[in-house]
């Protein structure tokens, strides 16, 4: 195939394994052939709306079947799909879906009224809203004028509109969460994302058509996306599945259920699970270690995590309770994927920094775009080739800033900074957007974070910097105690000693604030802007 489009990918599965289980979600159990006519279903609709190739489609919604079939049926007449942050309120979403220059936004119940404010605040420049149903209750009036159970029913759904066919060329926005300025949408090629998910996932292996390995009766793995399918992460690995013949495992909650997650894994015979650091694993771990003997989790062979850090020691406790296990620890953003580590049993997680596999699409440079040299110690930033987004949607300024031609080839340089070990190691340093200055020093928070989770009474840690007349910025832990523990005997002091025997000491926090809840975002990530302020408000002035 000369050119990589999901949607085609995907439509040919369906006609080839058409009863195989695509997507299963609480007692919804979904062939190909179903998600498909489901996602046909869907693309009449909105060519019946006059939305066509090009035009932006939301999504705002839980995890569930109907996010895969809106997806698909965007692609269907090349539409351009985007995820929606469903915790967003009528501001943000006004201009989330302004920005977008949205002409439909399929929506669950819930989440109606910041949509029916954004909305107000649109005025007539709003989009087509489609109310997606959840259980018996009925949907607000808001959402009623087109359901997409009433759309399910379309008897023209066993055949796609009348489209141009999909191309490689289809583009796939993915918004930013947007913790440190607005969210902006990242535009990838489905060729483009296509090819780097293969090379992600099966590092130094050719590319292969999908379609002959399904026909000779293998398939992807059965997978379970725990994040929300609006974090990319979650979503690049749901199109992964479905497009090697694999299935889809779904929870529908809003948080985070660490036992319904183990209860999906047992009940489908889940090979992979896809988390966000240590804000997932951790439950996870606890969880387990509680109820030990609960679940048969023989199938799972592996656990992805990609988005926020996933530390030494929680990695090392769940090798502990499952050590059959391969932990995939993923380096890279939505602007592109980068590389992974891999640790198991007999391979375990070093401590200290987060290090990773450099490869061959993967440089580090200096402020002069030169290679950081190995075991210099000089501190630069990550840089990517091969296949990358296209930039940022209606902003000029930071694709030019992020996606930039070097000796000739272009790369995605989205602010990850690091230096590179005597052996080629790359050495994780953090992302240069919550980089804290303090006395002239850098200090990235997820070195300091990293320390910090290690001390058995801390649960969870964000690290952030405050203004302060000496420093510029001082180094501020919010922290999380673990219940099981409690605060050690010698308070924030004893915090300080464990991280002066690991850390240089501008590095230390300065300030120590017990927190109930982080409030991270369903994705697991930090929302470092509005922790920050917090900060500021707790700290005596």
């Amino acid at each position: 195939m000369d050119s990589w489009s999901f949607v085609s990918i995907f439509e040919q599965l369906a006609a080839e394994v058409p009863d195989r289980l695509a997507v299963a979600c609480g007692d919804e159990r979904i062939s190909y052939a179903e998600l498909d006519r489901r996602a046909n279903a869907v693309a009449w609709f909105l060519h019946d709306q006059g939305i066509g190739a090009d035009d932006k489609v939301g999504i705002d919604l839980v995890n569930s079947s109907a996010y895969m079939e809106v997806f698909f049926g965007a692609q269907k007449i090349g539409a351009v799909p985007f995820n929606v942050n469903y915790r967003y309120q009528a501001e943000e979403l006004k201009y989330l879906l302004d920005n977008a220059d949205a002409r439909a936004v399929f929506v669950h119940p819930d989440f109606a009224e910041p949509i029916e404010g954004a909305v107000e605040l649109l005025g007539g420049a709003a989009p087509v809203l489609v109310g997606v149903p959840h259980g018996e209750a009925p949907l607000p009036d808001s959402l009623a004028a087109h359901s997409l159970s009433a759309i399910r029913t379309d008897v023209r759904a066993s055949e796609p509109p009348p489209r141009r066919a999909p191309t490689g060329d289809d583009l796939i926005f993915i918004y930013t969460g947007g913790t440190t300025g607005m969210p902006k949408a990242v535009m990838w090629r489905s060729d483009d994302l296509y090819q780097v998910l293969w090379m992600h996932a099966r590092p130094g292996k050719p590319l292969k058509d999908p379609l002959p390995a399904v026909q000779a009766g293998k398939r992807a793995a059965t997978v379970l996306p725990a994040s929300p399918l609006m974090h990319g992460m979650a979503l690049f690995m749901a199109l992964g599945a479905l497009c090697g013949g694999g299935t889809v495992v779904l929870n529908e909650s809003l948080r985070f259920d660490p036992a319904a997650a183990y209860d999906a894994i047992e009940e489908h015979q889940v090979q992979l699970l896809q988390i966000i650091g240590d804000a997932f694993a951790r439950p996870l771990v606890t969880v387990l270690r509680d109820q030990p003997d609960r679940w048969d989790l023989s199938s799972l062979a592996a656990i992805s995590s990609s988005g926020m850090l996933w530390s030494p020691e929680t990695k090392a406790a769940m090798l502990e309770l499952l050590p059959h296990l391969i932990l995939l620890d993923g380096l890279g953003a939505t602007e592109s994927p980068m590389t992974r580590s891999v640790t198991t049993a007999a391979t375990p997680a070093k401590s200290g920094k987060a290090t990773f596999h450099m490869g061959e699409r993967i440089r580090v440079i200096n402020d002069d775009d030169r290679d950081v040299q190995p075991g210099s110690g000089e501190m630069g930033m990550i840089a990517v080739s091969g296949p990358i987004p296209l930039g940022y949607y209606k902003d000029e300024n930071k694709t030019a800033n992020t996606f930039r031609t070097i000796d000739g080839v272009r790369y995605s340089i989205p602010g990850d900074f690091a230096t590179v070990s005597a052996e080629g190691e790359l050495v994780l340093a953090g992302r240069g957007s919550v980089c804290i200055n303090t006395g002239g020093e850098k200090v990235f928070p997820e070195e300091v974070e990293v320390v910090l989770r290690d001390h058995p009474a801390i649960y969870d840690v964000v690290v952030v910097g405050v203004p302060h007349d000496r420093w510029g910025e001082m180094v501020t832990a919010m922290i999380q105690l673990d219940p099981a523990v409690g605060a050690p005997a010698g308070g924030d002091a004893d915090f300080a000693a464990h991280a002066r025997g690991h850390l240089a000491g501008y590095k230390v926090p300065k300030a120590w604030i017990t927190v109930e809840s982080l409030d991270r975002s369903p994705s697991g990530k930090a929302d470092y802007k509005a922790l920050r302020s917090r900060a500021i408000d707790t700290l005596p002035s």
